[in-house]
């Protein structure tokens, strides 16, 4: 186990170095062993680089004072623009049970199968300047290099490098070890008492371990805990980058007679 973090990580939205005008991994490789906590942040915040296609399936259990609930997340990505997130819950059956968000880079379209009501409307534009080198760390923004939705899991999973920094450093963090998840090793991160955006949660008791791949970088593994009670497990049940992608991957049609809004 690596000593507890001090001091904070205002790396997440650095870019990388280029060659050929192509963004790379500032660290290739991990060293042997644990790395520690900076170099595990910053081999994390360039995940998406090592890769040109992703087929990424979550399942990710809450629990309540009422019941647990299981969610499948399953996302596509091929860079540099084509992503494909579908979400659906099993308890509910089959019909109609998922969410689909897509994305070419240009335009999302929605659709959810329960409600049967569709959007289209273009991707949201960036302030232009926010990723100026004179700008501190931390309030610096970070261009993915293909869009994922925003506050959702396969955002925290394959861009985590705001989650590194905004959330998990702002605890008493450390590198715990290894574990192996999906059949892949991956490096154990533990967070006590981190900032959420959640206020019920940003309080003392509340921790977050998190597993990452070792050799992607990319977050598989995601658990929540309050006084010792796990309240969410996320874990990548399969995780398959560089995998081929059928060409009708990213097509998706609005059914007929669905609503839809822009």
């Amino acid at each position: 186990m690596q000593p507890m973090s001090t001091r904070p990580w205002d790396r997440a939205f650095r870019s990388p170095a280029t060659l050929d005008g192509r963004r790379r991994p500032e660290i290739a490789a991990l060293p042997a062993g644990l790395p520690s906590l900076g170099q595990l942040f910053t081999f994390m915040r360039d995940a998406e680089l090592r890769f040109e296609t992703l087929r990424l399936t979550i399942e990710e259990r809450t629990t309540t004072a009422e019941d647990e609930t299981l969610t499948i997340v399953e996302t596509l990505l091929r860079h540099p623009a084509d992503a494909r997130v579908t979400r659906s819950e099993p308890a509910r059956g089959t019909a109609g049970n998922h969410e689909i968000w897509i994305s070419d880079g240009t335009t999302v379209r929605t659709y959810s199968g329960q409600h049967r009501l569709g959007s289209s409307r273009p991707v949201r534009r960036v302030v232009e300047g926010l990723d100026g080198p004179d700008l501190p760390g931390s309030s610096a923004v970070y261009a993915p290099l293909t869009r994922l939705p925003m506050d959702s899991l396969p955002e925290a999973f394959v861009h985590p490098a705001g989650f590194c920094q905004n959330v998990l450093a702002t605890g008493r963090c450390r590198v715990a070890g290894t574990t192996e998840v999906a059949g892949r090793e991956a490096i154990v991160i533990e967070s006590d008492d981190p900032r959420t955006s959640e206020v019920w949660a940003d309080q003392s008791g509340h921790r977050l371990e998190v597993s990452v791949d070792r050799e992607t970088g990319v977050i598989v593994r995601l658990v929540e805990s309050m006084d010792g009670v796990v309240t969410r497990d996320a874990v990548a049940v399969n995780l398959e980058p560089d995998v081929t992608l059928p060409p009708t991957a990213f097509d998706f049609t609005i059914p007929t007679g669905a609503r839809t809004i822009f």
